[in-house]
């Protein structure tokens, strides 16, 4: 057997070395990609939970397709999908805490959350409407144009004009009801609400939220809790 024959055998051997450790290298990269979200399955758990996980339904308590008709607990229906990823991975941590929250949260797995964010995020709001005219053009007011001599910025700068809200970002307010904006500000103020570090697609605000919720009076959170929940 010849040196050139060695030689070509040789380079044909390292060739395909190459070639198979490529070809496991994307393989491997193919294996690791996350999975994308299924807002059918979404659908399926926050429909009629999972009993044998211990997750009772989502719409028992938010409602079908996310429109809350209690007012304690949040519309969902129409919200980011990085917003809500984001909230319900904080549920499971230390850094936002609710009794309910944080057990059904805990028992979701990561694609269990992607899954029902990207539902909820596909479903339609149905419009909330403001009850105090007494206090609602305040709330206008502080919502557009917020407070001078407080230096409270106008909601709308972050929420959007109509509350939608900026995707991944700033969540959606436009409907929500009084009673759970009026908490969610109240607990801001208090520090009794934080939300946890940066995930993918999502920010750390409960920083910014913090200092201003706690420049607002409690007729002024009451004012812009009403206007917000006018907003379509």
């Amino acid at each position: 057997m010849n040196r050139a024959f060695l030689s070509f055998t040789k380079s044909i051997s390292v060739a395909v070395l190459a070639v198979s450790s490529f070809a496991s290298s994307v393989y491997a990269n193919e294996v690791a990609k996350p999975a994308k979200a299924d807002p059918a399955k979404g659908e399926a758990l926050y429909t009629n939970g999972d009993a044998a996980r211990g997750i009772t339904a989502c719409a028992s308590c938010h409602g079908a397709a996310g429109n809350s008709t209690i007012a304690a607990n949040p519309k969902l229906s129409a919200q980011h999908e990085a917003y809500l990823v984001k909230q319900l991975t904080d549920f499971t941590g230390d850094t936002r805490k609710n009794a309910i929250m944080t057990t059904f949260a805990k028992a979701m797995t990561a694609d269990d959350i992607k899954n029902v964010s990207a539902y909820l995020s596909t479903q339609k709001s149905k419009p909330g409407t403001a009850k105090n005219k007494d206090i609602v053009e305040l709330g206008k007011q502080i919502y557009r144009g917020g407070i001078a001599e407080k230096n409270v910025p106008a909601c709308a700068g972050c929420h959007s004009p109509n509350g939608a809200g900026i995707p991944a970002q700033f969540p959606r307010i436009a409907g929500q009801h009084q009673d759970y904006t009026i908490a969610q500000l109240t607990g801001f103020q208090n520090g009794s609400r934080k939300d946890g570090a940066k995930i993918t697609g999502a920010r750390q605000n409960s920083a910014q939220m913090m200092t201003i919720a706690k420049k607002m009076s409690e007729d002024e959170i009451k004012a812009v809790a009403d206007y917000v929940a006018g907003l379509k």
